[in-house]
């Protein structure tokens, strides 16, 4: 005998399923609104698929996307998204990342300036770069520091020369050939030679001279006096124990030859400032980076045995900024390893009032501390340091 089971239901068995099923509904629900709210507020959607296609080429469809995308985005260049956006990693999770997604530099300067943002990102996809430097060189200044990336190629001289031998690159003068010249004054190697005498230019106007002070910079001794030798910084230290360091501001980078002819590794930052010093600097055979003085310096705590930099570090510096950057200098130099402030420039009262306390609170040890007038200006009460300081052994932190 069969019984009918819409007749025999359990009114209370009834009421346990429809508060089970209810609850189950709610629970979807609940997650669905978390799990939507969280991806909205976090991750911004890759533009790869909307800027890229195997041919790379962009079509008329991908170019009304990217339009429409830029007017719900504070016009930004759809490039500089893609390049700044999150990016889910192929293979999942990865626990050095500690996440399953990389999330790319976004320096918030870059946003400020839309304009050369713009001029900046916006190009053909695997196609040539913009001849932009002077642009680029402008939002680097402004703080949009490291650079988006790009996916162009950038102009390159047409006959490129081979590079000189070493070690003859370190004092030739390098062809006009490896140059493009379209970002500066100046449009040879021989007007960059000649330009002391132009007043158009106001800063390192005799750096490319290779044959004027270059060719004496750090060789000659002077006892007690503002100029410090290589020799005699090298002196101070067990001989060999000095090997790898930075020139902060390094001009065409004399100060990493003269290093390199001693078997020291110096890198150089410095910028295109109307002259093209990043390729200078690499002809000669030592090595550019294309840095300002507001980034924060590539390189892990404890690494470097010397520091250098001469006149950049001075008072047109907003202190901050430059007491910031002077922990910096001191993060990255190993225990032991030797700062050398060379010829750093300030008025009046502001070394005894400012910078003397904001050195010291730093941590560094004095080694050398001279102090001289800086006598091309009189009038203007300027001074001169010229310093060299330890990081401590011990109690380093």
């Amino acid at each position: 005998m069969t019984m009918d089971s819409s007749t025999n239901s359990n009114p209370k068995t009834l009421t346990t399923n429809l508060l089970f099923i209810s609850l189950l509904l709610f629970t979807n629900l609940l997650t669905l609104f978390f799990s939507s709210t969280f991806y909205s507020s976090t991750c911004t959607p890759t533009f790869y698929a909307t800027t890229h296609n195997d041919n790379g080429n962009n079509n008329d469809n991908e170019n009304n996307i990217n339009n429409n995308d830029v007017e719900d985005d504070n016009d930004l260049p759809p490039e500089f998204r893609a390049a700044t956006s999150p990016q889910r990693l192929p293979l999942g999770f990865n626990r050095n990342f500690d996440s399953d997604t990389i999330h790319p530099p976004l320096p918030n300067a870059c946003t400020l300036f839309p304009s050369l943002l713009r001029r900046y990102m916006t190009y053909t996809v695997n196609g040539s770069c913009p001849d932009d430097e002077l642009f680029s060189q402008k939002l680097l200044l402004k703080g949009c520091e490291p650079l988006p990336r790009r996916r162009c190629r950038p102009a390159s001289p047409p006959n490129f020369p081979p590079p000189l031998p070493f070690p003859s690159s370190l004092w030739t003068t390098p062809s006009d050939d490896s140059v493009v010249w379209t970002s500066y004054s100046c449009k040879s190697y021989v007007c960059l030679i000649n330009r002391t005498r132009s007043p158009n230019f106001d800063d390192c106007k005799d750096c490319f001279d290779l044959n004027g002070r270059e060719k004496h910079r750090w060789t000659r001794k002077e006892s007690g006096g503002l100029d410090f030798s290589i020799d005699d910084v090298l002196a101070t230290r067990v001989p060999g124990s000095v090997r790898i360091g930075l020139d902060i501001g390094g001009g065409v980078a004399t100060f990493a030859v003269r290093m390199r002819e001693r078997n020291v590794t110096i890198l150089t930052t410095t910028l295109n400032l109307n002259g093209p010093f990043n390729t200078f600097i690499a002809s000669r055979g030592v090595i550019p980076l294309y840095l300002s003085i507001s980034q924060r310096l590539p390189f892990f705590d404890n690494t470097l045995d010397i520091v250098h930099s001469m006149h950049v570090l001075s008072n047109w510096i907003p202190e901050k900024l430059l007491h910031f950057l002077l922990f910096d200098v001191y993060r990255v130099l190993r225990p032991g390893g030797l700062f050398w402030l060379d010829h750093f420039f300030c008025v009046g009262d502001q070394l005894e009032e400012v910078y003397e306390p904001m050195i010291q609170s730093v941590g560094f040890k004095k080694v050398k501390w001279v102090i001289g007038r800086k006598l091309d200006r009189p009038n203007l009460k300027e001074m001169y340091l010229s310093a060299l300081m330890e990081k401590p052994l011990n109690n380093s932190w």
